[in-house]
């Protein structure tokens, strides 16, 4: 009898780990964050961000048209209105930079997935997720311009609502929202655990959304906190989500397999800017190779249990995918 298991044998051919591997991703996890701009002509590309761009409309609905030839299947929306007021009412004009992205999107493509990223930080003068009276952001009064701002979404033909402003009651405010209007095939996947990030740094300048005074540790969670991850999570079950979110996703792996332990519902985790920004950095410097490093990820975070990856990563890991036949 052997004294010691011959564990090399399984990884002696590219054939043989490929029948023995346990996870992969594909094109079809991905999801693209876009950012669209209000009154813009054309594309600017995000210093913090290669690769990265603000889209105006024309420029929007080309990019929709590659994205769709990429076989891509959604998109996360962003919007960066015009104008900001202490109601945030760019975010829920019907005619808002965002809900005129949403119908461009299903005009071009009528089976792309749109979801929007629901929240007042890009539409507050403060850059906070919330109302903000007498220097704090009031929970319940925001409640209802964040239901009010999914609601118009929706309304303008979104398929999914991704709230993530991380006010307490807001799954419910919006799931009564749509049910009011009978929305019911209109999901939400709630930003269920979202994390106070120092790698959110370079999504800063992409949304024109830097808090203008404190930060949102009074809202977003404290990164040293697991367990409260399960008490976000299931408040949103229990509220009405259909699918919740981790993010970041690099460094909350352990999270994102938690939730997925404990709950049924699709999990998706967002690969966020820094996660990107760095990647590209040390790309362009010669010292990583990207696609290897970017597909190592993608399929760590499977490993972990997302269903899903939200990623600014998702055009180039595309035509990766495609190369790969």
């Amino acid at each position: 009898m052997n004294s010691f298991v011959r564990h090399r044998t399984l990884r002696s051919s590219e054939g043989l780990r490929s029948l023995v591997r346990e996870h992969a991703w594909s094109v079809k996890d991905l999801v693209l964050p876009l950012f669209v701009q209000e009154g813009l002509k054309g594309k600017e590309e995000i210093s913090a961000m290669p690769g990265i761009y603000h889209f105006g409309l024309d420029e929007f609905r080309r990019e929709i048209h590659e994205i769709s030839q990429l076989g891509i299947p959604g998109i996360l929306l962003f919007g960066i209105p015009g104008h900001k007021d202490d109601q945030c009412t760019s975010a829920y004009d019907e005619n808002g930079i965002v809900q005129q992205a949403i119908r461009v999107a299903k005009q071009e493509n009528p089976d792309l997935v749109v979801m929007t990223d629901v929240c007042l930080c890009q539409y507050n003068p403060t850059g906070h997720c919330g109302i903000v009276r007498d220097g704090k952001i009031v929970n319940d009064e925001s409640l209802t311009l964040i239901a009010k701002t999914a609601l118009s979404h929706a309304l303008a033909g979104a398929d999914v609502v991704a709230p993530s402003d991380m006010m307490d009651g807001r799954i419910a405010a919006i799931r009564s929202a749509l049910e009011e209007h009978q929305l019911h095939d209109v999901a939400i996947l709630s930003y269920a655990v979202k994390y106070a990030s120092a790698f959110y740094g370079p999504f800063r300048e992409a949304a024109h959304s830097a808090p203008a005074f404190g930060d949102r540790r009074t809202y977003q969670m404290d990164p040293a906190n697991s367990r409260e991850a399960l008490r976000e999570a299931m408040s949103d079950v229990e509220e009405g989500a259909d699918m919740l979110m981790v993010k970041p996703a690099l460094s909350y792996m352990d999270v994102t397999r938690t939730i997925r332990d404990s709950f049924d519902l699709p999990v998706a985790t967002y690969n966020v800017s820094a996660e990107y920004s760095m990647v590209k950095a040390a790309a362009q410097r010669g010292w990583i190779d990207e696609r290897a490093i970017v597909s190592e990820m993608l399929v760590s975070f499977k490993r972990a249990g997302a269903d899903f990856i939200i990623t600014y990563h998702a055009k180039d890991a595309a035509v990766w995918w495609k190369q790969q036949g």
